[in-house]
């Protein structure tokens, strides 16, 4: 896809803004390990995806306790985890304020988690739109999440770029038709992310004010030289 200065940039919410990989991961273990299933660091990393259903056929979880399953996740994640941002995510959403580029968050996380959390962080009123599970009928990859927060920040495709830290986020970007970037965290391996072929890569969320003064700039190189 075609590099762009955006007026919007959307992101992941978990693993991506919110440094609640590890949380997540000890819930899960907790949640599984509540049905008698284990696994290991390696095996998580491999398969991790935001779709829990997606995680439990992985691990093997019989299909009837699937909902049970996100109901002991939720407890655990709740019950003793209060994850923050990611080092440097701050600085980041201030760069952005700055240059007056909107923010907004498309998540499959529950409103009411979600909720919590931007209100425990001070940051109610920090994006322009916050698109949860609740809020769509089909989840990602589906374009919907995405195209919906374009709505309510009213931006086009064209203008927008959305940033993940998993293969879903970036399927989602390219079915939604916006500049995709991919984040490498931890829990994904680089070669999964790579082979979700994200516009563009970056090693940690904070080099995001950095690419977008690459484009800005190329982009003004551009117009000065009549191309």
């Amino acid at each position: 896809m075609k590099a762009h200065i955006p007026s919007t940039v959307l992101f992941d919410w978990d693993g991506t803004l919110c440094d609640s990989g590890a949380a997540s991961l000890r819930a899960f273990r907790a949640s599984l390990r509540d049905f008698g299933f284990e696994f290991t660091d390696e095996e998580y990393r491999t398969v991790y995806t935001p779709r829990w259903y997606h995680m439990y056929e992985a691990f093997k979880l019989p299909r009837e306790i699937w909902k049970h399953a996100d109901q002991r996740w939720l407890h655990h994640y709740t019950s003793g985890e209060e994850p923050g941002l990611i080092c440097g995510a701050p600085d980041v959403l201030a760069e952005l304020s700055r240059r007056g580029i909107r923010t907004g968050i498309v998540t499959n996380g529950t409103r009411s988690r979600i909720e919590k959390e931007l209100e425990r962080m001070g940051l109610v009123s920090e994006f322009k739109a916050v698109v949860c599970h609740e809020d769509v009928t089909h989840s990602k990859p589906h374009p919907e999440g995405v195209l919906k927060a374009l709505e309510l920040a009213g931006c086009s495709t064209d203008s927008c770029w959305y940033a993940g830290d998993t293969p879903v986020d970036i399927e989602q970007g390219h079915n939604a038709g916006v500049f995709t970037v991919g984040v490498l965290t931890e829990y994904v391996s680089a070669d999964r992310m790579r082979e979700s072929r994200p516009d563009l890569m970056l090693d940690n969320i904070c080099e995001l004010p950095d690419a977008l003064y690459r484009f800005t700039s190329t982009t003004s190189e551009k117009i000065l030289g009549g191309t």
